[in-house]
């Protein structure tokens, strides 16, 4: 079977909920499941004893407020009951397909890591369990409603117990130290699997009023600055477009072009600084200069198409 655990924010209003909802979720998944809370925010322990999970309520802070990887990472591979662990974001509702996939890669390989690519939802209210096809439900509520996150949007980490040792201190819950947590994977020799194409993890929509500054804090503020000078930069920082086999309905196959993930970021930062600066010296003084004709001829963004522009759905963060 398999450990889980995480470290929650504090269990009120929204974020209680949805938290509640993916601890829910969790202890559905088998019922000798381990569960572990890390953490004394308000609410763990009352939660803990309610679901039968266990509370480590002592954890290594960092700088800027959050637990450290290394002290998550450390303490559960020493205290788990399992020899397959899983991280996950605490608002993150995992299902049988999860559970399936963690048995098939854990029996083809005694070292990896399990990763995959999440769906944000907008769950405002707790989930009845007790329906007993609550699952598939919010699988097609998820599917329809929902969005596909891209490939650096990474919530859940599968894999054995000794795999990760000598961990940076981290600070959880800000940039990149999930990424460096795939590259320390395949430093360490151990196949990457990306799991999305079997597994729907449900992320619940909330905002981010836990930092002071909000999105942009938790994006740009010194904690996601500080670890990534802690992980190393860039060469240290790997997203589920580096795993190395995908896993699929009926096998795991090989990802072939893995190796050109690096080549793709750096393509990305180039042509990211190109477009920034061509619309803060070119495109945007061209649009002051000629906002009177364009007006005068009705032509405004609202009301404009272009035809080669193709419709995609996608989630405004990565768009």
């Amino acid at each position: 079977m398999l450990t889980l655990f995480s470290t929650p924010k504090p269990f009120e209003g929204h974020i209680g909920i949805i938290q509640r909802n993916a601890l829910v979720s969790w202890r559905l998944l088998h019922p000798e499941a381990d569960i572990i809370l890390f953490g004394d925010e308000p609410g763990t322990q009352e939660v803990c004893q309610e679901l039968g999970l266990r509370h480590e309520p002592d954890v290594e802070r960092t700088e800027d407020g959050p637990p450290s990887v290394r002290s998550l990472f450390g303490r559960a591979q020493e205290i788990s009951r399992y020899p397959i662990l899983c991280y996950s974001n605490c608002d993150i509702i995992l299902g049988q397909d999860f559970r399936r996939a963690v048995e098939r890669v854990s029996q083809w390989a005694p070292r990896f890591l399990m990763v995959g690519r999440r769906w944000d939802a907008d769950i405002i209210a707790p989930i009845n369990f007790t329906v007993p096809d609550w699952e598939r439900m919010l699988r097609e509520f998820t599917l329809k409603t929902g969005f596909q996150r891209l490939y650096y949007n990474i919530d859940y980490f599968v894999f054995p117990k000794g795999l990760y040792d000598d961990v940076p201190p981290l600070a959880v819950g800000r940039r990149w130290w999930d990424q460096w947590t795939v590259w320390k994977a395949a430093a360490e020799k151990a196949p990457v699997v990306d799991a999305t194409d079997v597994v729907v993890a449900v992320h619940q929509n909330h905002d981010y009023s836990s930092h002071p500054q909000g999105m942009e804090g938790v994006w740009h503020g010194e904690g996601s600055k500080r670890n990534f000078e802690l992980a190393g930069g860039w060469r240290h920082l790997h997203t589920i477009e580096d795993a190395t086999y995908h896993l699929t309905d009926h096998a795991i196959l090989p990802q072939r072009l893995y190796w050109l993930a690096p080549a793709r970021r750096s393509l990305r930062r180039v042509v990211k600084s190109g477009k920034d600066f061509s619309r803060v010296k070119l495109w945007h003084p061209f649009l002051d200069a000629t906002r009177w004709f364009r007006h005068a001829l009705g032509l405004r963004h609202a009301n404009v198409r272009f035809a080669w522009k193709k419709s995609v759905r996608r989630h405004e963060l990565d768009r």
